[in-house]
């Protein structure tokens, strides 16, 4: 059993296996003979990381998942059989309440963007806390003005006025709100299999048509997906783009206040929109007087590589753009940036946000921004990013259950299916995999209409000695299937 689980893992995880006496082994046995595992396998090892967290005295997982149950909402849910309780995070790595280490491919798209803990961000937050916690607009305070200032920036043409916000859900909302300001008119139109967040408005224009979150708006209209891989019209963005040009022909949609879209498609399963499909609709929407939204919340930050910002790649430049998650390494906070001119409509409403901007927030944005910048993650986001994509896609050749390898930079995708053909969602598979892959020492996220799709998001420090473990992971585990 040592010499087992010291090939799976390293020094210090090792010796937590030992000592807790749980889980790790176990869970392999169940699955095969032990003698032959020890004989034939060669099982992945976790990249050496030098940082071992303080000792964890707290609550057990089966602790917390009872109070969770009892006293938090029914409507949440947990990945894996045996959900995972994270106490401690360093750069890439997470860490659970025995000690052991696990690569976080997932923890990128959710929040962290330059690490988990990175020590200039904390820092920073640490810094102004001890300063100001809380300051509204209507006093001055540089951290606001500074950190608008910088990711006005990162921004093209006349894209320079910032509204924050508290989240993804706020900035989205409140973009649609200014849209119908501006034009006078009310209708949104959003994509199919989109994800814009979880309020009223959002979860209507989220568009996923199903239970699980879509609520129904006055005034939203949903367009045909321009989904490369399951789509009719296959990678010809420009024959998708005819549905929304349809629609503001044929009266469907009213009198159009905005589009609102991702470049790439996060919940959706890491689906990136039709080649030529985002400049086909930006022009009918701005015929028709409406405005465009991109939502950068999952796919901007650098997190694409070859651009900052998800939209560029598609060669258009959005009147709004929004913003969350990555742009605080985990801080709640959000942002709108547009032009002074559509800025200027807001003047006319009493619009105010109480924590939007505060200076904690604000200050750990900022040195997020700084990060990003220093240790160059938007160019290490293409080179591992790319690198991963093309191991992945030696593994498609090598699994049959792996029907698409897709996305950009460290927003990668990989579709499940039972069968290449019919393109049937492998769904009852994919949790499988999953938890192997957990306790072989990586965590990763799933989405996707049929929830059949591996989304791989880390965070931008990830490393090409990570890409190929987590690579060998995914490879064993599939192999043992």
């Amino acid at each position: 059993m040592q010499r087992v689980c010291r090939r799976l893992l390293s020094r210090e995880d090792f010796f937590h296996c030992c000592r807790s006496n749980r889980r790790f082994f176990s869970s392999l046995a169940e699955r095969e003979d032990a003698s032959s595992l020890h004989d034939n396998a060669v099982l992945p090892k976790m990249p050496p990381f030098d940082y071992s967290p303080p000792p964890y005295t707290g609550p057990s997982a089966a602790e917390i998942l009872q109070k969770r149950k009892e006293f938090l909402s029914p409507s949440m849910f947990c990945f894996y059989e045996k959900p995972l309780n994270v106490v401690d995070g360093k750069k890439q790595y997470l860490f659970d309440e025995d000690g052991r280490r696990y690569l976080d491919a997932f923890g990128g798209i959710a929040t962290v963007c330059c690490g988990h803990c990175h020590p200039e961000v904390v820092e920073a937050i640490i810094s102004q806390t001890k300063r100001l916690q809380h300051s509204t607009v209507l006093y001055l305070n540089n951290a606001i003005a500074d950190f608008a200032e910088a990711l006005a920036s990162k921004l093209p043409g006349d894209l320079k006025v910032v509204f924050f916000t508290n989240s993804g859900t706020e900035a989205n909302e409140l973009a649609m709100m200014i849209a119908r300001l501006y034009t006078g008119n009310h209708d949104i139109i959003s994509i199919r299999n989109a994800y814009h967040g979880n309020a009223a408005g959002t979860m209507g224009a989220t568009a996923q048509s199903n239970w699980k979150f879509n609520v129904i708006q006055s005034g939203v209209h949903h367009a045909m997906n321009p989904d490369q891989y399951r789509g009719i019209f296959g990678s010809d963005g420009e024959k998708y783009a005819k549905d929304v040009q349809d629609m503001i022909d044929y009266g469907t949609c009213g009198r159009v206040a905005a589009f609102i879209s991702e470049a790439i498609q996060g919940v959706g399963g890491i689906m990136e929109l039709a080649p030529g499909y985002l400049p086909a609709v930006y022009s009918s929407i701005k015929k028709a007087g409406g405005l465009c939204i991109a939502d950068e919340v999952q796919s901007g930050f650098a997190r694409t590589g070859n651009h900052f910002w998800g939209f560029e790649a598609h060669g258009v430049v959005p009147d709004i753009v929004t913003m969350a998650k990555g742009i605080g390494n985990g801080l709640p906070i959000g942002a709108v940036v547009t032009t002074p001119e559509i800025a200027q409509v807001l003047t006319q409403r009493s619009y105010f946000n109480t924590f939007g901007g505060n200076p904690v927030c604000t200050a750990g944005g900022h040195a997020v921004l700084q990060v990003l910048e220093k240790e160059k993650l938007q160019e290490n986001a293409l080179i591992v990013g790319s690198y991963l994509k093309d191991r992945l896609k030696s593994l498609q050749e090598k699994h049959e259950i792996i029907g698409d390898v897709r996305g950009r930079g460290l927003m990668l995708g990989v579709e499940l299916v039972t069968d290449r053909q019919l393109k049937t969602p492998a769904k009852a598979e994919i949790l499988h995999v999953m938890d192997q892959m957990k306790e072989m020492g990586v965590l990763v996220g799933k989405g996707g209409f049929f929830g059949n799709v591996f989304r791989i998001t880390p965070p931008l420090c990830f490393t090409k000695e990570d890409a190929d473990f987590f690579f060998d992971v995914m490879d064993y585990s599939m192999s043992k299937m």
